[in-house]
């Protein structure tokens, strides 16, 4: 260990996924961390929500690729299964197409033979598919675990082998059409782009990898919802000495001359650090938490020009029985492809809305009382760019969404059992949690706002400032937010191993390629 007066001090801003990777990261190789975080509770817009005797994932239920996550805690001597309990889920999800459900698994088999019943004639295009997504993984996962700070990395060996890979110059629906003859398939397989919180028919042709993974690696259920993941991080800052502050809102980051010196907090205190690591919703902290004219580069103006995610309608329901639903359902409306356009194109409200039904009470007992359910509800909706008044429209999507809840035949009698209920709109991501335009996915992965046109790891304007998260490279989604993490991380260790004369342990194990 770093004796106390040589250890670098790095305070993080905001405790969501990304900060608290980067944290127990830091905390883990030496570093002394302070994490503010302006909410009462720790994972940001992943948090867990309590209603009563009921609990739930706030925001992201889906896990994939849990080996990153343990990847973390190795190179902190630490084991994710001490920690969480996680539970692989079978079938992925059950996705609803009227009087078809689908419901694919990890098992190629299993799952070409279910294609073969639904929708016949394309077996051997799923399996064509996966064979094609494999190759093409393995030439983008490199590009998402390191940095595009310059032009000049878009040079580098695996950024040119993997060009032909990316399918840039198409879209993720038009990918799939390659692959796929009945509509209904083809959305099964794009529908990840609202991941993304994109149309899957502007989406970048890349992103097709999203269905790969979960088709690949599967998808996990930590025993006490996918906040679990974020609560082990803050044990494992703490266990190394670390500190995370909730309720403790940043005013200002402290610049001078150009370089940060620390943190400003809303309660007037002055905290002095060496790094200042940025988990806080990207547009928000550029917009607030710098004086004007420090980052000419993202100033409000700039910002409004860039583009966001959709938005997510959520109800959170505590409800009296146990339903014979899957962990994951999707409800597609008749035309997704109108559904889509309305939400991302025209910015209104779908008289046919897609609804994703999160039912983990089945596997987890943990998160309501004998008997009872924990049921999340999403509807994707347009972000606060369009002309919806949410204060008027509440009570009315949320009628929608009941009377969607109530035609799926498991549900029928639903409101009548419903003893807990929590509606958030895309209004209340924004006043409750800073998510800029309610955009809950964060800014779009257009071609303009990928790799080395997203925002960098470091401010170029900025000497000791550090972002991660959502809105910086790689992008949106758990597995890149923690990749963002791991970058970030990487590149302070990496500046300050040149200012002395041994690097540190971390930074030798990414140079002998165990971890990147």
């Amino acid at each position: 260990m770093i004796p106390n007066q040589q250890r670098k001090r790095a305070a993080v801003i905001g405790a969501g996924p990304g900060g608290l990777a980067a944290a127990m990261l830091l905390s883990g190789q030496g570093y002394e961390v302070d994490v503010y975080e302006k909410q009462p509770a720790i994972g940001g817009r992943s948090a867990r929500l309590e209603l009563g005797e009921y609990k739930f994932d706030r925001g992201a239920t889906f896990l994939m690729m849990p080996q990153l996550i343990e990847e973390m805690f190795d190179v902190v001597g630490r084991k994710l299964s001490d920690y969480v309990d996680m539970k692989e889920l079978t079938p992925l999800y059950a996705l609803n197409f009227g009087d078809k459900v689908f419901t694919p698994s990890r098992n190629r088999e299993d799952t070409a033979a279910q294609i073969k019943e639904l929708f016949p004639g394309n077996e051997e295009n799923y399996l064509r598919y996966m064979r094609d997504e494999e190759v093409k993984f393995g030439k983008v996962m490199p590009l998402l675990r390191r940095p595009f700070g310059k032009l000049t990395d878009y040079l580098r060996k695996d950024a040119i082998t993997a060009l032909p890979k990316l399918d840039i110059n198409n879209t993720v629906y038009g990918i799939l059409s390659r692959y796929f003859t009945d509509e209904r398939l083809r959305w099964a397989f794009t529908f990840q782009s609202k991941y993304l919180g994109m149309s899957a028919w502007d989406c970048p042709g890349t992103f097709t990898i999203l269905s790969f993974i979960e088709h690949q690696y599967g998808l996990f259920h930590p025993v006490g919802g996918v906040n679990r993941i974020f609560q082990a991080m803050a044990d494992v800052v703490e266990e190394y000495g670390g500190r995370i502050h909730t309720s403790t809102p940043v005013k200002q980051v402290i610049v001078r001359n150009g370089r940060a010196e620390g943190l400003l907090l809303e309660n007037g205190e002055r905290i002095e650090a060496d790094h200042v690591v940025v988990n806080a919703d990207f547009a928000h902290a550029v917009n607030h938490l710098f004086e004007p004219g420090v980052l000419k580069k993202y100033t409000p103006e700039k910002m409004k020009r860039k583009k966001y995610s959709c938005s997510t309608a959520m109800l959170y329901l505590g409800v009296d029985g146990e339903f014979d639903l899957p962990h994951h359902s999707i409800y597609f409306p008749e035309d997704y492809r109108v559904n889509v356009d309305e939400i991302t194109k025209h910015k209104i409200l779908s008289a046919d809305p897609s609804l994703y039904v999160h039912n983990p009470s089945r596997l987890d007992s943990t998160l309501a009382p004998a008997g009872k359910s924990a049921l999340y509800v999403l509807m994707p909706t347009p972000n606060l760019t369009g002309d919806i008044d949410w204060e008027a429209e509440r009570a009315k999507v949320q009628e929608t969404m009941l009377k969607r809840l109530e035609a799926i035949p498991e549900l029928a009698d639903i409101r009548g059992r419903i003893e807990e209920c929590m509606m958030f709109t895309p209004l209340d991501w924004q006043n409750e949690l800073d998510v800029y335009h309610g955009a809950t996915f964060n800014m779009a992965h257009n071609l303009g706002q990928m790799m080395y046109l997203r925002p960098h790891n470091q401010f170029e304007e900025l000497e000791r400032v550090w972002l991660v998260g959502g809105g910086t490279h790689p992008g949106s989604g758990l597995p890149t937010i923690f990749e963002s993490a791991r970058i970030s991380v990487r590149l302070i260790q990496e500046e300050d191993a040149r200012k002395r004369t041994k690097p540190s342990s971390y930074v030798k194990t990414v140079e002998a390629g165990g971890h990147s």
